[in-house]
């Protein structure tokens, strides 16, 4: 083949790659266009909104996310509503709410602590569930590890009526709780890892850690809060 010849079949196949490119970069484009229309429809829903405000919203804060992410949390809400008998949702969240909610449900790449960021969207959108959602949720939930969120979970499974006014013994967590007794053993301290959680959940204002007369942090046991609680409930489903 002399060198003419060469030089057309090069750019035959760059044609044929380039056309290739083009035909992915098309199908790709067609896909970005129909899921920011799902997202929007799915925005709008909870936000008691025509679909434009729910793609405005959208393409305005959440275009730049990971596609799988939201993909994943819309369908997870969507199964969770089915399972409830729901179609749509029975009470609209605020905007002020629903913006930073969708954003870091968005963002969580955890699939455990994305299906919290569903429950907690799902039980603020139906009146029945009787949950009223609150920024700090918010605010708290998108600052905890995996780690921190299965310490909490373990905390509050104890009947309210059992760790009203007591300590909780942590030093099996993040596999078992109790509650102290008169009588307990002397008790171990958790590892550095649970430590450091244990150490947030207090700074976030989940649990309260006791401390000694001169202000440093005990972590062999803690003390639960209304706002751990509630964090909690308003997870649950």
């Amino acid at each position: 083949m002399n060198l003419q010849g060469k030089e057309m079949v090069d750019e035959s196949k760059e044609a044929i790659e380039s056309s290739k490119a083009i035909q992915e970069m098309a199908k790709t484009g067609g896909k970005v266009v129909g899921l920011v229309r799902d997202f929007g429809k799915f925005i709008a829903k909870y936000i008691d909104g025509p679909v434009e405000q729910g793609v405005g919203i959208f393409e305005d804060k959440l275009h730049y996310m990971r596609f799988e992410r939201q993909v994943r949390y819309m369908e997870r809400v969507n199964q969770l509503m089915a399972s409830l008998g729901k179609d749509v949702p029975t009470k609209a969240i605020p905007l002020k709410l629903a913006v930073p909610l969708f954003q870091a449900a968005s963002l969580e790449d955890d699939d455990y602590l994305q299906d919290m960021w569903a429950r907690l969207l799902v039980n603020a959108s139906i009146s029945e569930r009787g949950m009223e959602l609150r920024r700090a949720h918010i605010d708290i939930l998108e600052r905890l590890s995996h780690l921190e969120v299965l310490i909490l979970e373990k905390i509050y499974s104890l009947p309210a009526d059992k760790i009203k006014g007591s300590s909780i013994i942590t030093g099996q967590l993040p596999d078992a709780v109790s509650v102290e007794g008169k009588d307990q053993e002397k008790l171990v301290s958790p590892n550095e890892e649970v430590t450091m959680a244990l150490a947030n959940l207090d700074r976030l204002g989940c649990i309260k850690l006791p401390t000694t007369w001169d202000g440093a942090e005990i972590f062999t046991s803690v003390c639960p809060t209304v706002m751990g609680e509630s964090l909690v409930k308003a997870c649950q489903f």
